[in-house]
């Protein structure tokens, strides 16, 4: 059996946020310093307001493009009636990837508790591109980064990844 090659992957981050810019935006920050740290490329950054079509018009154009291979969104993902990341990218989203959130509820349950249940993390495929929608906190992009998404973006990740089966994303 051969050894898997790490393939880096293009990853854009965009944070949701009204009160946020790219130099206040510590979470996004965090995602692109571990995306880097662990070998894929920062494909773009950006910080739009918590406005649907805003963020699905910035989701659209990465999920077009083919050069982007995965997104990740942190913010808007709470109860309160400006959170609506969920709602945003739900309808975007070809297939969704039930496992993502319920696995990043777990592992927040640990350093969070109960409050955990506040969350509304999800993930999903869209055009067989890899969505990923984390809470606004510093805490929880890397909650979800060193818990899931590190390895399922690492083609040596065993017994599975995500990056192993991007060619037959699009069957």
């Amino acid at each position: 059996m051969s050894q898997a090659e790490f393939q880096p992957l293009n990853i854009a981050v965009l944070t949701v946020s009204d009160t946020r810019d790219l130099d206040s935006d510590r979470s996004g920050q965090t995602l692109a310093e571990r995306i880097k740290a662990s070998g894929h490329r920062l494909a773009e950054r950006l910080v739009v307001p918590d406005c649907r079509y805003r963020i699905r018009a910035e989701l659209s154009r990465w999920i077009a493009d083919e050069a982007v291979q995965a997104v990740i969104t942190t913010g808007g993902t709470g109860v309160t009636g400006r959170d609506i990341t969920p709602e945003a990218v739900r309808p975007l989203l070809d297939l969704e990837v039930e496992g993502f959130g319920e696995m990043f509820r777990w592992l927040s349950l640990q350093e969070i508790r109960t409050s955990t249940v506040q969350s509304r993390a999800l993930g999903g495929i869209a055009n067989a591109t890899l969505i990923f929608v984390l809470p606004g906190s510093t805490g929880a992009c890397r909650t979800a980064w060193d818990g899931i998404l590190k390895d399922q973006l690492d083609a040596r990740h065993k017994p599975c990844n995500f990056v192993t089966l991007m060619p037959r994303m699009r069957e």
